[in-house]
């Protein structure tokens, strides 16, 4: 028989979850860590991590594995079950799963995001292998290299620019004619002579072998051309994983990712939020490792304040 309550639960066994727990074992408080998928999240599609301090050269599943290894270690109870409800009864919270329902008195949301996808042949089978949805992880690989960036917001104009100071050449790819992005991060954008704008095209395809080698595009009249590039970097924005929690429980921002305050506390007492699924500027493995400490802080704080340490 499972035991069904716990000090802590944390909703996401990624970095951010998993630094959580860490910290809330370390503490010694009991805590349940709830993963519907593979521990570690989006570090098990990177095949190479090179700014995480301390372990360049990493590999993203390896990570994975160490933190998961390190949270279990100090006696986190992983259940691997998708949480897909949320309900609150004053002090105590209640996460329901397929097996059942299971409680806490702190509640740390650590569910991530999932990237928007361009659905397009050669995306899902070269992601890690040249299609990246973060130059500022993965640009490091392609120094001296052509490569591509598909978005019109202000992410994709800002990916451009980073690459464009690392890469040989950066070919911008929007649907349309204009840019859905600041005026400012426009004109930056233009400014950059290694930044080549390929408007009102789509991509219909991203080709190679073992790793990308060209992206295919569709112009407006319908003809195609290859661009030969060493990789895609698809910037059209990211969707919180937030489904299981009830609207209007939480405030969220209008990007429907969680709002939190520095402590990570959200607008429910001893409810928390971490890493990709909380309102955050940049979204990191280093990030998210700092947000679980400082959630698990919070959350160690609000036990002792209603009488739980």
């Amino acid at each position: 028989m499972k035991d069904r309550h716990s000090d802590v639960i944390i909703i996401g066994g990624g970095p951010a979850g998993l630094t959580a727990a860490l910290y809330c074992r370390r503490a010694g408080y009991s805590v349940t860590v709830f993963e519907g998928g593979m521990p570690g999240g989006k570090l098990n599609v990177t095949l190479e991590i090179d700014n995480y301090p301390g372990a360049p050269g990493t590999e993203g599943p390896s990570l994975a594995m160490t933190m998961l290894s390190q949270a279990e270690e100090a006696g986190t109870n992983i259940v691997y079950e998708q949480v897909t409800g949320l309900s609150l009864q004053e002090t105590l919270k209640t996460v329901t799963t397929e097996s059942g329902s299971y409680s806490c008195h702190a509640l740390i949301v650590a569910s991530g995001s999932e990237n928007r996808k361009l659905g397009v042949p050669g995306e899902d089978k070269f992601t890690g292998r040249g299609v990246s949805y973060c130059a500022t992880c993965d640009g490091g690989f392609f120094k001296g290299m052509d490569v591509a960036v598909c978005g019109g917001g202000n992410t994709a104009l800002e990916e451009a620019q980073y690459l464009s100071e690392i890469c040989s050449k950066v070919y911008l790819i929007h649907r349309r004619n204009e840019f859905r992005g600041s005026a400012i991060n426009v004109e930056r954008t233009k400014s950059k002579p290694n930044v080549e704008l390929v408007l009102s095209a789509t991509v219909s395809a991203i080709e190679g072998s073992d790793r990308v080698e060209s992206v295919r595009v569709r112009r407006a009249d319908g003809s195609e051309i290859s661009i030969p590039v060493s990789a895609v970097f698809i910037a059209i924005g990211s969707a919180p994983i937030t489904s299981f929690i009830p609207e209007g429980t939480l405030a969220l921002a209008p990007d429907g990712s969680i709002e939190v305050d520095a402590l990570m506390r959200t607008s429910v007492p001893g409810i928390f939020a971490a890493g990709d699924v909380r309102n955050t500027p940049l979204r990191q493995i280093v990030t998210a490792t700092a947000d679980g400490a400082l959630a698990a802080a919070s959350a160690g704080k609000y036990l002792a304040e209603i009488g739980r340490a």
